[in-house]
Formats: C-alpha cells, sequence, structure tokens
C-alpha cells in the first residue's frame, strides 16, 4: 500500500521547537458529537462604561482611563507577574522541591477606543499605530528584562474576557516585506506564521515601510480569518523574536523575528479543537494534514521549500 498523507497518520518534525506532531487524518471521517461553542456576541456597543477597558470606564481597583482616539497602555490589574513586593520563596536543596523568585510586569495595550471593532476592521493606519506601540514596548520593557512577550487573545473561547480589541511551506498571503505561511507542522488546524522577507532580531528594528506593509498584511490575514466561517475568527497570536535585557550585548543573529497564530475553530464557527489526554500527555496531534485545511481556506496558495533557519 503507498502511504497517503491525507488517509495515513503519520508524524511531521517542527525544526523550530525540535519535536514532533503526530496527524492522523483517518480520525475526520468520524462522525461529531462532541462539544460545540455558542456563537460570539453580535451587538457589542461601540462604549459601554462597564467595559474597563472603555474610554473613561472605571477599572476593577478605582482607576478612571482617560478618553483616549488611538491606542491605550495601563499595568494589568490583575497582573500574573510583579514588579516587586513579593518575598522570595526559601531556596531548597531537594531537587523535586525547588521554587525561585519571579519578577517581571504586565501590561495591557487597547487598539482603538471602539469596543465593536477587531484588527481586521481597523483601518491600515490605526494597525500602523498598533505596530509602533508594540515597537516601543520592545524597546522600552527590552531595556530591563531579558524577554517580553506580546500576545492577543481573541475571543471568548480564548479566554478574552472583555469584548474590546486589545493584546496582553505555503504561502497564504504576502506583500513586498512580509510573508503568511502554514507550517508543515502545524498544530492548531488553521494556524499560520507570519514572518519578514528580511533578516530581523526584533519589533523595534522595522523599517517605516515595513510598518506599514506588517499591517496592511495582518489586517489581510485576520479578514480572511473572519470569512473563513463568517465570524469573528477567535485565536491566540504572539510575537517570538530576539531576547532583550542583558541579551543585548551578545550577539543574537540567530534569531528571526516571527509572529504564531493558533486558532482553535475545527471545522465550523461552533467545532473546537481540544487538547486534551494524548497532547497533554503524550505529543501534540491534528486530524486533518496541514495541507487537507488549505483546500478549505479562501487564500491564494503557493508552495515554498523548506525555510531555512
Amino acid at each position: 500500500m503507498e502511504f497517503d498523507p491525507k488517509e495515513h497518520q503519520h508524524i511531521r518534525y517542527n525544526p523550530l521547537k525540535d519535536d514532533w506532531i503526530l496527524v492522523s487524518p483517518h480520525r475526520m471521517k468520524r462522525p461529531w458529537k462532541g462539544q460545540t461553542e455558542k456563537q460570539v456576541e453580535e451587538n457589542i456597543p461601540r462604549h459601554d462604561p462597564k467595559n474597563p477597558l472603555c474610554p473613561g470606564a472605571t477599572r476593577a481597583k478605582g482607576e478612571v482611563n482617560p478618553n483616549y482616539t488611538s491606542t491605550f497602555m495601563f499595568e494589568n490589574d490583575f497582573p500574573a507577574l510583579l514588579q516587586e513586593g513579593a518575598p522570595a520563596p526559601r531556596e531548597d536543596d531537594h531537587p523535586l522541591l525547588q521554587a525561585r523568585s519571579a519578577v517581571g510586569t504586565c501590561q495591557v495595550m487597547c487598539f482603538h477606543p471602539w469596543s465593536d471593532v477587531t484588527l481586521p476592521l481597523m483601518s491600515n493606519a490605526e494597525v500602523e499605530e498598533v505596530i509602533r506601540k508594540w515597537a516601543d514596548i520592545i524597546s522600552d520593557l527590552g531595556a530591563k528584562y531579558e524577554w517580553v512577550q506580546i500576545f492577543e487573545n481573541k475571543g471568548a473561547v480564548m479566554g478574552c474576557s472583555n469584548p474590546h480589541p486589545h493584546c496582553q511551506e505555503r504561502i497564504v498571503v504576502e506583500n513586498s516585506s512580509w510573508l503568511v505561511v502554514v507550517p508543515y507542522w502545524a498544530t492548531w488546524p488553521y494556524e499560520t506564521m507570519l514572518l519578514p522577507k528580511r533578516h530581523i532580531l526584533r519589533l523595534s528594528d522595522l523599517t517605516e515601510a515595513e510598518v506599514k506593509d506588517l499591517a496592511e498584511i495582518t489586517k489581510k490575514l485576520l479578514t480572511k480569518y473572519d470569512n473563513l466561517f463568517e465570524t469573528t475568527f477567535p485565536y491566540s497570536m504572539g510575537w517570538h523574536g530576539a531576547p532583550t535585557g542583558s541579551k543585548l550585548r551578545e550577539d543574537q543573529s540567530h534569531w528571526q523575528l516571527h509572529a504564531m497564530y493558533y486558532p482553535p475553530l475545527l471545522r465550523s464557527a461552533t467545532v473546537k479543537k481540544f487538547m486534551v489526554g494524548y497532547e497533554m500527555l503524550a505529543q501534540s496531534q491534528r486530524d486533518l494534514t496541514a495541507e487537507q485545511l488549505i483546500l478549505f481556506l479562501p487564500w491564494q496558495v503557493f508552495w515554498i521549500p523548506p525555510l531555512i533557519m
């Protein structure tokens, strides 16, 4: 019997993480009787004084937001990391009972003053302002911390608690500075990688032309996601760039700036991909191959050779 990647189970190598993902395309023949998600809220008010991310709203700890008209940054009211104040744990020499201090800062960035818009609905100029602010964050926090993680969770299914635009191979779409590809080793059904066409270490290294092109391609990608199932497509995304802080004094030329998009939807707007027993305990697994999912996407698709890392 000849191997058919659309029919037969196999594993695929991820060179970025040096691990493997199990692909089981035959499982898509089973009828779906699992959980379906509720459709997202359709009538989101443009401004809700009870929404703590809106201009002029009062947040949980009594801080009042300014009447901002573009991006807006503030310290997370319930951060996962604090800059100071937490006592250091007692160090234990036992190899199984080790704890150390964790110090950091968590900030929230609102993309836009309106709650009823998302990045694909914003203008290119507005998206450019978001990207410029990301670059500022890398420079500002990167002067102190060795790692600055920029990420966005979109949609209630991804844990986004407030409906307001904010963040804490194959070519899908491209322009003169950027391209979006579906990795051969993709784990999530509609996973994509966004990367520049030249060697760039950090967002703060972008030229003005690359900022504009990034805004354009981001808007195109997210619009295509929304159009796929005719819903505001949920995802988690994040940027990976060279370390900062003390690492700024070291050679980091082996790094390449890129962003990853991890949408959880599988078959429709209401059927979600779950990472459960096997995925949590053994290895990542997906049913449809990356190539099969491309057939469902309203995207122009080309083949590109494997990336040289």
